[in-house]
Order: C-alpha cells, then sequence, then structure tokens
C-alpha cells in the first residue's frame, strides 16, 4: 500500500511538471508572436510616414508622378524585407517551440488539457482577414449633364488624382477565397485644372469659369474626401498550408473589384500661379466653392497580382446647385500592397 501511494505521488509531480512546461512554452510562443505583431506593425507605420512624405513632395512639385511611384514601391519593398530579416529569427523560435510541444502530446490519449492547448494555438493561425495598404494615382475629369466629354472644359492630362488608405479583405464563403468582402477608409485627393487661362469664381450661388485677366501659369482646384471604399472582390487564389497554419494567398492572381464609396469632403482650395508685373504671385484661396459636402461613388478595379486598373465616378454632383449636373470621373492605376 505504500509502495502504491508512493507511485502515485510520483505520477502526480510527473504530470503536474509536464503541465508546467507546456504552460511555459506556450507562454513563450505567445510572447514571440506579439513580437512580431509589434515588428510589423512598426514596419507598417513607418512605410505610412514615408509615403506621407512623398505625397507632400509631390504636392509641392518637387517630384513627378513617375518619381513618386518609384519612391512609393522602394519604401514599400524595403519594408517588407525589414519584416522578413526582424522577424526570421522569432519565426524560427517559434517553429522548434511548436515542434517540441507537437512530439511530447502526439499521442491521441494525452490529457485533455495539453491537446487543448496545441490545438487552441493551432487554429490562432489561421487568420481570415487580412489588411493592405492601397494606393493609387491617375487622371481625373468631368462629366456633365447634356454635354459631350470631349467638350470638356478640364486639361486631361493636367487634372490628376491621388488615393490613399488601408483596406481590410475577408473571405465570405467558409472554405473559399474565391469571394471577397473588401473594406476600409481612404483619402481621395482631386485635382481639376480649366482649359484657357480660367479660374473658378462663385457666381450667384454657383461655381463657374471665368477668365482671369493676368497670364496664369498655374490654375487648379484640389478637393479632398474622406471615403469608406467596400468592394466585393472576385478571384482565385492559392492555398498554403503548413503544419500550424494555413492562408491563401492572391499573389500573381487575376482579381476583380466592384463596389462603391462614401463619405466627406474635408478640404477645397484653389490654386493659382500667375505673373503680375515681373513678380511672381502664388496664390491659395481656402473655401467651399460650392463643392458638395457629401460625396459618394461606384468604384471597380481589375488587377493582376497587386497592379490594376482602376476606376472611380462620383454619382454625388461636384457643384451643389450647378447646372448642368457636374460629376468628377477618374481613371488610374491602383497599387495593393499585400
Amino acid at each position: 500500500m505504500k509502495q502504491l501511494s508512493i507511485v502515485v505521488v510520483l505520477i502526480a509531480l510527473l504530470f503536474s511538471n509536464f503541465k508546467a512546461q507546456a504552460q511555459d512554452k506556450t507562454a513563450k510562443i505567445q510572447s514571440l508572436e506579439t513580437k512580431i505583431e509589434a515588428i510589423t506593425k512598426e514596419e507598417r507605420e513607418g512605410l505610412k510616414q514615408e509615403v506621407k512624405a512623398i505625397n507632400q513632395r509631390f504636392d509641392k512639385g518637387e517630384l513627378s508622378l513617375e518619381e513618386a511611384q518609384k519612391l512609393k514601391e522602394t519604401a514599400a519593398e524595403k519594408r517588407v524585407i525589414n519584416i522578413e530579416v526582424r522577424t526570421a529569427r522569432l519565426k524560427e523560435e517559434i517553429s522548434n517551440l511548436k515542434q517540441e510541444t507537437d512530439a511530447e502530446f502526439s499521442d491521441e490519449d494525452d490529457n485533455n488539457y495539453y491537446f487543448h492547448i496545441v490545438k487552441k494555438r493551432k487554429n490562432r493561425h489561421y487568420n481570415r482577414t487580412d489588411s493592405q495598404l492601397v494606393l493609387a494615382v491617375g487622371f481625373n475629369n468631368v462629366v456633365s449633364e447634356g454635354e459631350s466629354f470631349g467638350d470638356s472644359d478640364y486639361k486631361f492630362g493636367g487634372s490628376r488624382f491621388l488615393e490613399i488608405g488601408w483596406a481590410w479583405r475577408t473571405p465570405l464563403l467558409k472554405e473559399s477565397n474565391f469571394i471577397r468582402f473588401r473594406y476600409g477608409i481612404s483619402f481621395q485627393i482631386n485635382n481639376l485644372k480649366p482649359t484657357d487661362n480660367r479660374i473658378f469664381v462663385n457666381q450667384n450661388g454657383e461655381t463657374v469659369l471665368e477668365n482671369f485677366p493676368l497670364d496664369l501659369d498655374k490654375s487648379k482646384l484640389k478637393f479632398t474626401n474622406l471615403v469608406v471604399p467596400v468592394h466585393f472582390e472576385f478571384g482565385p487564389s492559392r492555398v498554403i498550408k503548413r503544419e500550424n497554419y494555413k492562408r491563401y494567398s492572391i499573389r500573381k492572381k487575376f482579381k476583380i473589384g466592384l463596389g462603391g464609396y462614401a463619405g466627406f469632403n474635408i478640404g477645397t482650395r484653389q490654386k493659382l500661379i500667375y505673373d503680375d508685373g515681373g513678380e511672381r504671385v502664388k496664390e491659395k484661396i481656402k473655401g467651399d466653392f460650392n463643392t458638395s459636402n457629401l460625396v459618394y461613388g461606384l468604384s471597380s478595379y481589375i488587377a493582376w497580382g497587386s497592379t490594376g486598373l482602376y476606376l472611380k465616378y462620383d454619382l454625388s454632383p461636384l457643384f451643389d446647385d450647378n447646372q448642368p449636373i457636374q460629376r468628377n470621373i477618374s481613371l488610374g492605376v491602383r497599387f495593393d500592397m499585400d
């Protein structure tokens, strides 16, 4: 009887030791994963700041559209490499800990407590929702009711737009990634440059174009919107399975997105540059210019991998109370920084 008691005590001690070891390894894995998430977040925030600085240089005219885009792509590639380098050792440690834990509790008859720990950790590595930085650049123009698009009052090459935002993507089907729901938040910076030597003026409650008495070097209206884009995205993907996780990859895959956006106009200003008696004058005129406060519209994209063709069309009028009604339309290139 005494020997049996000693055996029971030894088994209890052994069980407690195994339990403590499993808890310790699980805590270490969670700590390493937290560090990886922090590094990834830090690099993404760094990229957002770099892109912001590039956009500011572009707005000031220090960079061309091509130069700005090249700098953004270089910055994104650098941040991806930073994440891989900084997290490589942490990922290796996690892999080793998981292999040790799985080896210790591979028998189906082992205690349910340990099985629950391993199962819970493995499931945590299948994240259905991922996120991306979204960039889009291109050209603007205006569609007027009852007027030909070819008779536009705006320069096709000089009227441009820039969109930058953050988007999330979630599969709509449980066992398939073919249909995804995309949603996020974006800044849309739209510019319109009138043809000839004209500027925007508010005339009896309507925004119209009038000839400027001096020779203009530049005349443009800039309106900035904060919007929430929503898209249904369709396209194939590749399943990547590992021992401890599963995810979908759409890298180098065709995709199409259909949806729209809604939000608010958060700023409008007109920029003029002209020569006045030999003096170069730069003038920025802030005001609402009768632009619509509420903005909404339709948008779509068709892409291969991270690069695609992007089209957006405002259903809301560009100017309130103007006749005929004018609506902004944009065509450009979109980049999803997966």
